[in-house]
């Protein structure tokens, strides 16, 4: 937009001169000196700021005021043209201003002042106006009818900010229609910024002389009409961000003078017509920012003029054709953000007026472009693309080259630079790449250097830094392999203001006071290395140090918290992951402009007193993994960012805790040893979207307000505490829920059947708690659930839904063990868990399920929450910490479920662990078991299952742990290096079977297995089983021996009461469920 801007700016300057230099002035008539003093009289002016350059100041009563500066006559002394733009004048014109009896006035030039009004009506008397600019003058409201009465006009420019948020001018009563349909001798027209509600393009149409048109900000929309093309004259076109959400038509390519094509951000659709590029006469084409606007390059004509090319943001695709080197006039090329590919051409070596290139952002995978005929090349950008090789030499020889953008590709070598004395290089950014070796010591000598980024590739080796820039400002090194002493040379670059060297194998010993010797030095991070930092800071003044604002000293095997009282510029501190123990001094409050504290991954016991007035500006305060104890201190009233879990705080949760949540996002207090109920002013915390207070002693209802703002909660977890009551039946229908874990509590009730609400709900874990009622159907509207635990409820009844047409399409584990559900598996059912079917999808990426969180605070800080839930794989209870999003699980255990394992079951092809004992299943295991082939567990056992077991299962070669012990399978065990790897007591159980890894013989006689260990103690445990026993004979009697030994469902339910019993007895005991060689058993245990 500079150059459209310098053109028409370019238009007026002609305007003005040709006022000055070819009109011969005579003496000023006394009723004009008279008309022009009593328009400035009236007005007023903004402010009190000196004006002694302004040209009022210089109209000087005793003076020709046809001299006067602004002013201009005809030959019989009349004010023909005024130009008082630029004035700060901003008020005292209205319709009774003088100015409007100056009858010969031609040009009228008022832009860039305050007047905050209406445009006056009056306008209407000066007949002879042929340019009137109220641009950016601060007029407001409607544009009066008034103006369609100068019919002379040939320059027309009423552009209004465009930030005017509907309080600039606008056009609606009249509309544009009116306004111009005298003005048919309009050559100029300039209405950015004025709202125009009616139709726009028809108007315009009427005038043929039109030149140059620029209606940016307008508010425009409707499609580009192809009748435009009608406008012959047209020059300058300028629409830009508008809502045309059409094709630029064909018919644009036949604009003879077109000189600027301006449609930056215009909702454009389609293909855009290529020959437009073809247009001999065109020095601007910007059409930025219409992510779907397709196009390609033709064949560049070698006769264009072509000065400005801009297309980023669109959907321009395919390679560079070689004849863009044809454009021998441009100066800027801007392909930023497109799906370019292939090689750059060398033929852009011919743009020897090119001063700015950015082809960031796309796909380019080669260059064979050197680029050493771009001498007049300032700026250059590639980064981003899939480049690949030698970064180019070439590039440091440019004479006038300064920023060298080259950051995200995959450059694997950076020669040493050859040519230094003639770089004019500033900045240099080679971040993000495969750059591996030594760093060129070259780099660090160029003469005018001041920006090194070498971040994120694999060097290994720096040699010392020697015969450095005296402008270096920036050096940054983190996220490499260097390794090697601290460099020691850092020390003597003076004019360094940031320096990173984190993320490296640097080693030794470092003292921090060397470093705080940079006085310019704003920004230091030399966190996570291999170095011991000596943090004893000299206690100096603060005016001798520099003002860091930024210092990260995490990892850095520090002992003791470094003393920084006096380094009042401060807003991020880490000091995370050191071994600091005792108390955080209480002077860090003193450091007011913090707004980053983190101390995590420490030994810290205490908060040093007294906590008052603390930092206004602390957003972020990090304290998880430490050895904090006693009540929770402090709550930072404008705190984004809180995480206090992870030690030992033993307190109530602060009953007015919302009153210091207003601008709270996240707020972590798991895994500490809080009791007492959930504060219901937790719910005056609207802005919260992550509530972690798992794993603490809370007990009490969960408040009803907090399930009620769901709408702006993400993670809610609350598990592993003794909350109980039911779960409350509140969700909102704008549920904006990911994770909701409340498992590991005494909830009882049925679910809410309102969580239906939450549609982007990914995990669910209801686990161990009292949850009654049958299977949730009404999930199967929640079209995003990843994980659905409800294990070791009260659930009842089969899991047949009512017709839906709703998939699971990302669900991919499902843990509903340990409750009572019965009767046949439904075979339709698992059809809709798509997930598990998909096999091989390349829209399946391998990452963990977690959630990320954004606050800002001097940029960016991101954090990461990740979800957690316990199973059962491989036969052991085992807390998944990290999930990855391939990982599938499909647990049914210790139900009461019946009849075959349904065939639809084995289509699950990327399922990893399938656990389906201790039920009531019947019939034979199917034949397409080969089908999951990327089964790592099953579990079969202590259900009814016969006939023999199918030589598939043998081939499945990821298979690591197998049980089908206590079945009524036959026949020989199939062969293969997997099946027979797994111990006997894998297939105990089994009368008929035979075959390695049992007998080998088939004779009848029971084959070796092995015998059930004792279940081992564990420490401060007391095993209750022997005991159960026991006290189960005296309760049962006879009349009850029978059914038990014969019916599995009776015995279960009088385990139960027994328990049941037991625990209400001794409060002391709880239950466990304990699983050993594949068999699960409920243990009472003794809580300590």
């Amino acid at each position: 937009m500079k150059l459209v801007s310098s053109i028409l700016l370019f238009s007026f300057y002609w305007l003005c001169l040709c006022n000055h230099v070819f009109v011969i002035s005579g003496p000023c008539l006394n009723d004009q000196r008279s008309l022009l003093q009593q328009f400035k009289k009236n007005l007023t002016f903004r402010g009190r700021a000196d004006r002694s350059s302004s040209r009022l100041n210089w109209w000087n009563a005793s003076d020709d005021c046809c001299k006067w500066m602004g002013v201009t006559c005809d030959k019989e002394g009349h004010v023909t043209a005024l130009d008082l733009s630029k004035e700060s004048i901003s008020g005292g014109f209205d319709n009774s201003s003088s100015l409007f009896s100056l009858q010969h006035l031609q040009k009228l030039n008022l832009a860039y002042n305050h007047f905050n009004s209406v445009i006056p009506s009056g306008f209407n008397r000066l007949e002879n106006l042929s340019y009137l600019n109220l641009s950016r003058a601060g007029f407001l409201g409607q544009i009066p009818i008034e103006i369609s009465q100068l019919t002379r006009l040939v320059t027309l420019d009423l552009s209004s900010f465009y930030f005017s948020f509907g309080r600039g001018l606008k056009l609606e009563n009249p509309n544009l229609e009116k306004i111009l349909q005298n003005l048919t001798s309009i050559r100029q027209l300039y209405l950015d910024g004025v709202s125009i509600t009616s139709k726009w393009w028809s108007p315009l149409l009427l005038l043929h002389d039109l030149q140059e048109l620029s209606m940016s900000f307008c508010g425009l929309s409707g499609h580009l009409n192809p009748s435009l093309a009608r406008l012959e004259n047209l020059s300058v076109i300028v629409l830009d961000n508008n809502n045309f959400s059409s094709p630029v038509p064909e018919t644009f390519a036949y604009f003879k003078n077109l000189t600027v094509l301006s449609l930056v951000s215009c909702e454009l659709t389609g293909t855009f017509p290529h020959k437009v590029f073809n247009i001999g006469t065109l020095l601007v084409i910007d059409i930025s920012w219409n992510e779907n606007l397709h196009g390609f390059f033709p064949d560049i004509p070698l006769n264009g003029y072509l000065q400005t090319l801009r297309l980023r943001g669109t959907n321009f695709t395919g390679g560079l054709p070689h004849s863009m080197g044809n454009m021998r006039h441009l100066s800027e090329l801007d392909l930023h953000n497109c799906g370019f590919d292939g090689t750059i051409p060398n033929s852009l070596s011919n743009l020897t007026k090119l001063s700015y290139l950015d082809l960031s952002f796309n796909n380019f995978n080669s260059s064979s472009s050197h680029f050493e005929g771009l001498h007049n090349l300032v700026y250059i950008d590639l980064s981003c693309n899939s480049l690949t090789g030698t970064v180019p030499s070439s590039l440091f020889a440019l004479s006038s080259l300064q920023y060298i953008q080259l950051s995200g590709n995959k450059f694997s070598q950076l020669d040493e630079i050859i040519n230094l004395t003639s770089s004019k290089a500033e900045a240099v950014d080679i971040s993000f790449n495969k750059l591996s070796g030594r760093i060129p010591p070259s780099l660090f000598s160029l003469p005018l250097v001041q920006v090194i980024q070498l971040s994120h590739n694999q060097f290994s080796q720096l040699d010392e830094i020697k015969n450095v820039s005296k402008l270096l400002f920036i050096l940054d090194l983190s996220n490499n392999n260097v390794s090697g002493p601290f460099p020691t040379s850092v020390f003597g670059l003076s004019t360094l203001s940031v320096l990173q060297l984190s993320s490296n194998r640097f080693y030794g010993s470092v003292n921090l006071n060397k470093l705080l010797q940079l006085k310019n030095l704003t920004e230091l991070d030399i966190s996570y290395n291999n170095l011991s930092v000596n943090a004893n800071v000299t206690n100096a003044d603060s005016s001798s140090l520099p003002s860091i604002w930024y210092l990260n000293l995490s990892s850095c095997n520090l002992k003791t918290f470094p003393f920084l009282r006096n380094m009042y510029a401060i807003k991020i501190l880490d000091l995370s992951a050191n071994k600091i123990e005792g108390s955080v001094p209480n002077w860090i409050w003193v450091l007011h402009n913090i707004q980053v504290l983190n101390i995590s991954h420490n030994l810290f016991t205490e908060l040093e007193g007294p906590l008052k007035n603390l930092p206004s500006n602390l957003y972020i305060l990090d304290l998880h993994d430490n050895k904090f104890q006693g009540p929770i201190p402090i709550f930072p009233k404008l705190g984004f960012y809180m995480d206090f879990s992870s030690n030992k705080f033993s307190s109530f949760i602060p009953r007015d805790i919302g009153n210091y949540l207003s601008r709270t996002t996240f707020l972590s207090l798991a895994n500490n040893a809080l009791h007492g109920s959930i504060p219901d002013s937790l719910c005056k915390a609207l802005l919260l979207e992550l509530l972690d207070l798992s794993n603490n002693k809370i007990s009490g209802l969960i408040p009803s307000c907090l399930i009620n703002i769901s709408a702006t909660l993400r993670v809610l977890n609350l598990k592993n505490n003794n909350l109980s009551g039911h779960i409350p039946n509140v969700v909102p229908n704008s549920c904006n829920l990911w994770t909701l874990n409340l498992g590991g509590n005494q909830l009882n009730g049925p679910i809410p059947k309102s969580l239906a609400y939450c549609s982007k709900l990914e995990v669910l874990d209801l686990g161990s708690n009292q949850i009654i009622g049958g299977f949730p159907c009404s999930l199967q509207e929640i079209s995003t659930l990843r994980i659905m635990v409800l294990r070791n409820n009260k659930f009842q009844g089969s899991l047949r839904c009512s017709k839906t047409n709703k998939t699971w399409e990302m669900l991919q584990i499902v843990d509903i063990a340990f409750n009572n559900f019965n009767g046949k598996l439904p075979k339709n059912y698992f059809t809709t868990w798509k997930r598990f079917i998909m096999q091989n999808d390349p829209e399946i990426e391998s990452k963990f399920i977690g959630k990320d969180f954004l606050v800002e605070s001097y940029g960016i800080v991101y954090y990461q929450y990740q979800d957690r839930v316990a199973v059962v794989t491989k036969g052991q209870p085992m807390e998944l910490v990290k999930i990855l999003t391939f990982f599938t699980l499909v647990d049914f255990s210790s139900n009461h479920f019946e009849g075959p394992i349904p065939e639809e079951l084995m289509n699950f092809k990327e399922l990893h662990i399938l656990n389906l004992s201790n039920n009531v299943l019947s019939g034979k295991i199917p034949s397409s078991i080969g089908n999951l082939r990327q089964l790592e567990s099953l579990d079969l056992s202590q259900n009814s299952l016969g006939g023999e077991i199918p030589v598939q299962l043998a081939s499945l070669s990821f298979l690591s742990y197998l049980n089908l012990s206590f079945n009524h399978l036959v026949g020989k065990i199939p062969m293969g290096t997997q099946i027979q790897s797994f111990s006997a007591s894998s297939f105990e159980g089994n009368n008929g079977l035979y075959g390695s890894p049992l007998t080998e013989n088939s004779d009848g006689e029971d084959p070796t297995v092995l015998s059930k260990p004792e279940c081992g103690r564990l420490t401060c445990t007391i095993d209750w089983n022997f005991i159960s026993i026991e006290l189960g004979l005296i309760f049962g009697h006879g009349i009850v021996i029978g059914p038990l030994l014969i019916w599995k469902q009776w015995r279960l339910w009088y385990w139960q009461l027994i328990h049941t019993i037991l625990c209400w007895i001794f409060p002391q005991l709880y239950v466990e469920y304990v699983t050993n060689r594949g068999q699960t058993y409920a243990t009472l245990r003794w809580q300590c």
